[in-house]
């Protein structure tokens, strides 16, 4: 699949140029014919005898982006100056920080924000430690846990390689759903030691994303931490991606016209990602599925299953089909990838069953190229930002955890993820979805909102608590003054 200019790999090029002649027609050239899109060219200092411009050019890699300097290092008159890398400038120094929500801008407000003040409140939270959630930036924050063992397409980067991942989470939580999240990089991949590690700092925070941790560790790691913590543990690598499959194959559905308990669903992937898109989907009404893993269709008479392909042998494929994904995706009607670039072709496409739908999410490189699926697939969604209908944890984590922590729950289940599908499916009106259209914008204005508002339902029905004033007035008010006037606020 050839890969095309990105923002992402976009770069400025200071140059000096005589002040007259064709410089410029020549720098917007030879950057074209090298494969590039100028996306600017400033003017930053002028002379009587020369230019100095600040071109920006997006190119397909690192790579192009050198080849495309070379190509304006050789334009006659051309002088190269610095070149910076877009992305790498918007890096430095990290992407976020911490700041103040109050001013201190004296004795008196120093007093109530630091000490003597703040030892109340301390003393109130240790008589009531439900009251962390109202007088401290408990009830607004969420860990970002990662041990960099599964970053990205990266791979097993460490902790220290993950963090800007884990940074640029933390800016979307805040961006989207107005919650505070604290990067946490762990320096160790020992399963035990991230569950005791996690539980020692949950007391500080409301919610926990566990982030590109390997499979199966994370199967584990969730499910012990689930079990021990007062509070919603999520993988967004599994539950974020299942969840917004879900909605989008919802609306696909609705634009081919078929029922998801008739549809025959084949998966390439079984890690992480592909399981908790399984359970999901066989959760929310799917019969009939098929995972296919690197050695083949996954069944019962395979002798390498470990603990998670054998719930998944257990609980798909009841035509017992053995062989190949390419043998297995034939005559299906949906078919989801999230495993490895170009595991299928055109003829594989071809041969699915009318009005098939092809939810191809590996990234960089889709399991099949969009383009080709499209000439004989119904629908065609990606996990790239440069084809239609994106599937994008963006949609749903922000969201989610914004209700989760509105209604004040302890967990998170499955009945609440499939609310957040439904409600994200729905921000696609009638007459908006086409095939082209399954699954809106990450910055659709409504879509953190209605998922929000959706799992705090859902969390409330399961027992969540929701917002609600505290049981008690402030402890420790001196004097002769009525202590019952001076509750804790409702914040």
């Amino acid at each position: 699949m050839a890969t095309v200019p990105s923002v992402s790999n976009s770069i400025t090029v200071r140059l000096e140029v005589p002040a007259s002649g064709n410089a410029v027609s020549n720098i917007t050239t030879a950057v074209e014919s090298s494969g590039g899109s100028v996306t600017g060219l400033d003017v930053t200092a002028s002379g009587l005898e020369a230019l100095r411009i600040d071109v920006t050019v997006a190119a397909a890699s690192v790579a192009h982006g050198e080849e495309i300097v070379e190509k304006l290092r050789a334009i006659d008159g051309v002088t190269i100056g610095k070149v910076s890398d877009r992305t790498f400038l918007m890096h430095l120094g990290g992407k976020i920080e911490m700041s103040s929500k109050l001013p201190i801008r004296n004795r008196d407000d120093l007093s109530m924000i630091y000490t003597p003040g703040v030892a109340r409140v301390c003393m109130a939270i240790a008589e009531n430690p439900e009251d962390a959630r109202r007088l401290t930036i408990k009830r607004n924050s969420v860990a970002v846990v990662t041990d960099g063992s599964a970053v990205l397409g990266l791979g097993n980067i460490g902790p220290q390689a993950a963090l800007p991942v884990m940074e640029g989470k933390a800016a979307l939580f805040k961006r989207f759903a107005g919650i505070d999240a604290w990067p946490i990089c762990l320096d160790t991949q020992d399963a035990d030691e991230i569950v005791a590690i996690v539980k020692a700092i949950a007391p500080g925070f409301a919610g926990i994303n566990l982030e590109d941790i390997s499979a199966p560790r994370c199967f584990e790691i969730e499910a012990r931490l689930r079990e021990a913590l007062d509070i919603p543990v999520f993988h967004d690598d599994q539950h974020g991606t299942a969840i917004v499959v879900l909605a989008a194959l919802t609306n696909a559905l609705r634009v081919v016209g078929k029922e998801i308990g008739d549809i025959r669903v084949v998966m390439s992937g079984a890690g992480a990602a592909g399981t908790a898109i399984l359970k999901l989907l066989l959760a929310a009404g799917v019969e009939h599925a098929t995972v296919a893993d690197v050695k083949g269709v996954v069944h019962s008479g395979r002798e390498d299953l470990n603990d998670s392909l054998r719930w998944i042998a257990e609980h798909t494929n009841r035509s017992g089909r053995t062989g190949s994904l390419k043998e297995a995706v034939a005559d299906a009607d949906v078919f989801i990838g999230v495993s490895a670039p170009n595991v299928l072709d055109g003829d594989d496409i071809a041969s699915m069953a009318d009005n098939a739908i092809v939810f191809a999410l590996a990234n960089p490189d889709p399991e099949v190229d969009p383009a080709v699926a499209r000439q004989t697939a119904a629908v065609v969604a990606t996990g790239r930002s440069d084809f239609p209908n994106q599937i994008n944890n963006v949609l749903v984590f922000p969201g989610v955890f914004r209700g989760l922590l509105d209604a004040q729950s302890r967990t998170v289940n499955t009945e609440m993820m499939i609310a957040a599908a439904r409600a994200l499916a729905t921000t696609v009106t009638a007459d908006q979805l086409n095939p082209n259209y399954i699954i809106p914008s990450v910055f659709h204005p409504d879509v953190a909102k209605t998922v929000a508002a959706a799992v705090r339902e859902a969390a409330l029905a399961a027992g969540g608590q929701g917002e609600q004033a505290p049981s008690r007035p402030t402890p420790g008010i001196v004097g002769t003054l009525d202590t019952a006037a001076f509750p804790v606020v409702r914040l």
